[in-house]
């Protein structure tokens, strides 16, 4: 969310900025929030003078009664009276003006950083850099599915039975593989410093609002029925909510948190082949990582953040690129965002598997996360990035550790978490 006082000062820019988004649409909320500013100030100083005038007719009405001045007494208190009924209507209007305002602030998008290329949709995000060699096998790899199949390691006929389309049982081998590269993850991230936490996995609605965009919400978020609970989509909400309302000193930043939870994701829309199985789900575990800092030290941590989990998949011998986000694949919160996607022999391209975001102080104004300084008190920065999401992350893990004979290589740094196992030998013949 920005600053009113931005707005109202450059409109412009903040116009551009929405032009920059292709979300002309939302063009003619700057002037209206301007207005209602404008409005909403002026009723607040209306509101001012007439508590100092209530103040100063009351002594006069004490005095008028002292000198027996009856009447002029009682005129004055009509005055006051009057008032009175004037000053409620005001703050009715404050209130309801206030709540406008609000509502439009946290609709209007963030700011994007200057370096963030202009482009409509996904398809414009550009390539930065590539990590590791892409290599295709001179033999067919299965669908990752048909891949755990041989490993007796995931089944959807009955998870979807239990639960409907989006969930899975994983098995196994491929269960004890994905336990596996969590465990791993989480002691990566404290190897570099970062402190463990598992987190609430449901939040209240004013975390939510605080940490993403209302058309974020609608499509992500699982509601709590008859509770002001929701199911977190990721963890990253609870732990930046974890600074809501405080007032951190600035000494003691930055904070740098990882965690483990379970997410829950709607997945709202139609989803390609490629996208089945445990691509896309509406359940999924994931070790994540964020950073509350200054806002000077917010585009080191960005580029920290994201190289973390580069140096996680290489660690595994998975080859990687990260992908710097246009500005209209950009959520409205976000300043400047990268994926990183790994390879797939499969399909002979990269995909997804993590994201990386600056947010600012969008997140820190909603939240009124707050820094102590020598200065006095400022809204903090905060980012986040997926350290590794298994279920997807298992996707890439296997095709590139497949082998021609259907066995699959654990590399050295995953042995240790797979009890001293190398290879895995599937139970079935391969398709």
């Amino acid at each position: 969310m920005l600053d009113l006082k931005f707005v109202r000062e450059n409109p412009e820019i903040v116009k551009q900025n929405i032009r920059n988004k292709f979300q002309d649409a939302k063009l003619p909320l700057v002037d209206e929030v301007i207005e209602l500013d404008a409005r909403n100030r002026a009723a607040k100083a209306e509101g001012d003078n007439l508590r100092a005038s209530r103040n100063k007719l009351s002594k006069q009405i004490g005095q008028l009664m002292a000198q027996g001045k009856k009447e002029e007494a009682e005129a004055v208190k009509a005055q006051v009276t009057a008032n009175a009924a004037r000053l409620a209507e005001l703050e009715k209007e404050e209130a309801e003006m206030e709540e406008k305002i609000l509502k439009i602030m946290m609709t209007i998008p963030n700011i994007i950083d200057p370096s963030v290329p202009i482009g409509k949709d996904d398809s414009e995000n550009v390539e930065l850099q590539k990590f590791g060699e892409p290599v295709v096998p001179d033999f067919e790899i299965p669908y990752h599915t048909d891949i755990m199949k041989t490993f007796d390691g995931i089944d959807l006929d009955a998870a979807g039975r239990v639960a409907g389309n989006g969930f899975y049982y994983l098995m196994g081998d491929i269960a004890r593989l994905h336990s596996a590269v969590i465990a791993y993850a989480r002691d990566f991230m404290i190897d570099r410093g970062f402190t463990y936490c598992v987190p609430p996995f449901m939040i209240r609605s004013n975390v939510v609002t605080g940490v993403m965009s209302f058309a974020e919400m609608d499509a992500m978020m699982y509601k709590i029925e008859g509770e002001d609970l929701y199911l977190i989509g990721t963890s990253e909400h609870s732990m930046i909510g974890k600074f809501i309302d405080t007032i951190t000193p600035e000494s003691q930043l930055p904070k740098t948190l990882t965690s483990y939870s379970p997410c829950f994701r709607k997945e709202k829309g139609a989803h390609g082949i490629e996208e089945r199985g445990v691509y896309r789900i509406h359940q999924f575990e994931k070790q994540e990582m964020i950073v509350v800092c200054r806002p000077e030290d917010s585009p080191m941590w960005y580029d920290r953040l994201w190289q973390n989990t580069v140096d996680l998949f290489r660690s595994m011998d998975i080859p990687v690129r990260t992908l710097e986000c246009c500005s209209g694949d950009l959520a409205d919160l976000k300043v400047k965002s990268c994926d990183v996607e790994a390879w797939s022999p499969r399909q002979k391209k990269y995909f997804e598997v993590g994201s990386c975001s600056n947010l600012g102080d969008a997140q820190a104004r909603r939240l009124r996360i707050r820094v102590e300084g020598e200065k006095g008190k400022y809204f903090a920065h905060t980012l986040n990035n997926t350290v590794v999401a298994p279920p997807r992350m298992l996707i890439a893990f296997l095709e590139n550790n497949l082998q021609a004979d259907g066995t699959v290589r654990i590399p050295k740094v995953l042995q240790p978490y797979m009890g001293g196992t190398a290879l895995l030998v599937p139970k079935t013949a391969k398709k």
